[in-house]
Formats: C-alpha cells, sequence, structure tokens
C-alpha cells in the first residue's frame, strides 16, 4: 500500500517494512532502540521514521524518560489511527470489528443471526456497520483494508473458500463479494490459522517457534501449525484440519457419533446442551458451566476433555510443539482445569515430545480472530518487504 509505492528501491521498501512491523508487533520503540533492533544505523532510522510520519503510518512522542543525561530519542509508535476491517462469520453470529495498527480493538460487533449467512449477505452487513461506524468510531480513522477469518479451507493463491460446511459455502468468492461492498482489498483466511497468527505474535505462543493451534467455534474445530517461526499452509493452503481426524476413544461409553470426527465429539453443541442454552458467545458458555451443578453437565465436560486430551497427545507427539494453544469452546473446556487437562496430554505423549511441551489457552479471548485477520490485512498492505 503506501510503503510500496514509497520512493527508492527495494532495499528502502524493506528496510521501511522491517522498522514499521518491528513498532507494530514488538510495541512503541525509541529511534535509539530501533537502531539496535534491526541493524540499521541511526540516520537511516531517521529518515525511515521520517518518511513513516509523512505516509501516516507513525507517530513520534517524546520519551517517558525523566532525569536522564542528554536529550532522550522520541518514542515511535504505530498511528493509531491506520485500521483494519476484520470479519469472523460463523453459523450463529457475524463478529465485525475494527483493530488499529498499534493493535487497539477499535470497535467490534456480534451481530447474532438466526439463519445461516450467506457470502453476500456478510458482504451487505460488514457494508452497514462500516457505514454506522464511519460517522462514530472511524470517523477520524484510515482503513487499509478488510480481513476475513472463515471456517473453512481457503485456497492460498486467490483466498476463495473452498468448503465452509457448518455454512453451506461451497468454492466462495467471500473475498471479491467484500471487496465490492466495502471499497477496500480483502484478505481471506481460515480462521484458526489466523487465530494461531495471533495468538503467535501477541498472545499465548508469543516468543515460541513451534506452535499447534486448536480453534473451537459454532462450526466444529479448526486448527493450525507453526514450525520455525513459519505457518505450515501445505500444498493448497489447508493444513491443520485437526477437527477432522478421527478421534482416539478408549472408553466406547464415550462415543456419541458412530465414526465421527473429532468435532463431531468435541462439541461446542453438546456443550450448550448441557447446560440449557440455545447459543452465546465463549463467555456466556464458560459462565453456565462454572455454575451449573447438574452431574450431566459435568460428565459431558470431562467427556470431552478426555477425547481432547488424546488428540492433543497425538498432534504433540507428531508435531513436538513448544506450546498448544486453544482458542473458542476448547479454552473453556481447558480452562476448567489446564493443569489436569495438561497431565491427561502428558500421559499420553512420548517422553521425549512432552519434555518442553507448554499447554495454555488463547490470551487474546473472542478478539483472536479478528486480530489475525487484520494482521493478514497489514501483513499484505503494510510490510510487502519482507
Amino acid at each position: 500500500m503506501v510503503i510500496a509505492g514509497s520512493r527508492g528501491d527495494g532495499m528502502r521498501r524493506a528496510n521501511l517494512a522491517l522498522v514499521l512491523r518491528t513498532v507494530h508487533r514488538e510495541g512503541p520503540r525509541s529511534r535509539a532502540a530501533l537502531t539496535e533492533a534491526t541493524g540499521l544505523n541511526r540516520s537511516t532510522i531517521a529518515d525511515l521514521v521520517g518518511e513513516l510520519q509523512r505516509a501516516g503510518l507513525v507517530v513520534e512522542r517524546a520519551s517517558d524518560a525523566q532525569g536522564r543525561v542528554g536529550r532522550p530519542s522520541p518514542i515511535v509508535t504505530p498511528d493509531p489511527r491506520v485500521v483494519a476491517l476484520a470479519v469472523n462469520p460463523e453459523v450463529d453470529a457475524l463478529d465485525v470489528g475494527a483493530i488499529s495498527l498499534d493493535g487497539t480493538v477499535v470497535v467490534r460487533e456480534r451481530i447474532e443471526q438466526t439463519a445461516l449467512l450467506t457470502p453476500r449477505r456478510v458482504a451487505e452487513l460488514v457494508a452497514d456497520r462500516l457505514s454506522a461506524w464511519h460517522r462514530g468510531p472511524l470517523a477520524n480513522t484510515r482503513i487499509v483494508g478488510v480481513g476475513a477469518a472463515v471456517p473453512g479451507p481457503v485456497r492460498a493463491s486467490d483466498g476463495v473458500v473452498r468448503e465452509a460446511p457448518h455454512l453451506g459455502w461451497i468454492e466462495a468468492r467471500i473475498g471479491v463479494m467484500l471487496a465490492d461492498a466495502t471499497g477496500f482489498r480483502a484478505h481471506v483466511g481460515n480462521d484458526a490459522a489466523l487465530g494461531a497468527l495471533a495468538e503467535y505474535l501477541f498472545g499465548a505462543a508469543r516468543g515460541a517457534h513451534d506452535v499447534v493451534y486448536l480453534n473451537g467455534g459454532a462450526s466444529g474445530i479448526g486448527g493450525a501449525v507453526i514450525v520455525g517461526g513459519v505457518p505450515l499452509g501445505g500444498e493448497g493452503g489447508y493444513a491443520g484440519e485437526f477437527g477432522q481426524n478421527r478421534p482416539g476413544i478408549a472408553d466406547t461409553a464415550d462415543r456419541r457419533a458412530p465414526d465421527g470426527v473429532l468435532e463431531d465429539e468435541v462439541s461446542r453443541a453438546f456443550l450448550l446442551a448441557a447446560v440449557g442454552l440455545e447459543g452465546g458467545d465463549d463467555a456466556a458458555l464458560a459462565a453456565a458451566l462454572a455454575s451449573t451443578t447438574d452431574p450431566a453437565a459435568h460428565a459431558e465436560v470431562a467427556r470431552q476433555r478426555r477425547i481432547l486430551a488424546t488428540a492433543l497427545a497425538n498432534a504433540a507427539n507428531v508435531l513436538n510443539p513448544a506450546v498448544i494453544v486453544l482458542g473458542g469452546f476448547l479454552a473453556v473446556l481447558a480452562a476448567r482445569d489446564l493443569d489436569a487437562l495438561d497431565a491427561a496430554v502428558r500421559a499420553q505423549t512420548v517422553p521425549a515430545c512432552a519434555e518442553g511441551l507448554r499447554l495454555a489457552v488463547a490470551e487474546l479471548g473472542e478478539d483472536r480472530l479478528l486480530v489475525g485477520a487484520a494482521e493478514a490485512v497489514f501483513e499484505a498492505q503494510l510490510f510487502p518487504g519482507r
């Protein structure tokens, strides 16, 4: 976007992207700290920061340092007026929001649905919210694109949703529809892959280089893998469909779906039914589970945790991650007793693979998919030098 069109050659664009990415992902930095972090000299940093300021991508503020000898280096921070729209369609609701370049969730809204969303309806709803927000929370912002986190395999080459089975989408060109409806370039990715990216950069997996992420939503269970700091996409971009694996179930009494896959057995719908809810977000589910005294509800939680533990152990044995992060209703299940779930996973994991393993719940909570969708926009639009 702005960086790609700036003056100079490819090396300069790469350096501009490096500085912007550093303050975006690592937080505000002084010019001196940027010099150390990037390996560029002080005069080059000053020049790059000046160009990023003129492009409206960063701002500088006075240092908080007091009483130090010499003039303190100004602090460079992403301009909070730069935002990406973010969208996550599900079978029961549409989450839509705007995330700023400094990581702030400027606005978000959950629009409950009684009928399955079509791609065109998603685009219409996003355009409607954008129109309203332009007169409110986004009045003084600059939108750089729209990102969509979709529960289904997305072809990496063109962003086409090959199939979102619970939504009934086949070969859906949701990116084109969102672009037409909003006037901004759209970027589409699998919801779990984008959730993994968000948690890797800003959440529970920050600092780890080998990560397994499982996301539990109304549409089932998706997943993603990061190996050596690089997302594992696979041939077409479809890697990580953990929810479609056949679960290991030691006790036949635990099986609910004959010949079912993991997402048929570890199910948000079963949990909602166990506490008498017809719908609601993960916070409502967690609250209901915490307050229920119904033995059947507790038995359902225990059943799902047993099956989930085996699935996570299988992932640990195959991929040897440093951390497994659970998001959505899987985080609700895990948080009931994270230590006990960790022990159940380790009991089924090869000792060598369990040595450095950490089990964690998503730190970004219900913002994780929107943050990931926004990050896809920022990466494509603002960091082309990578």
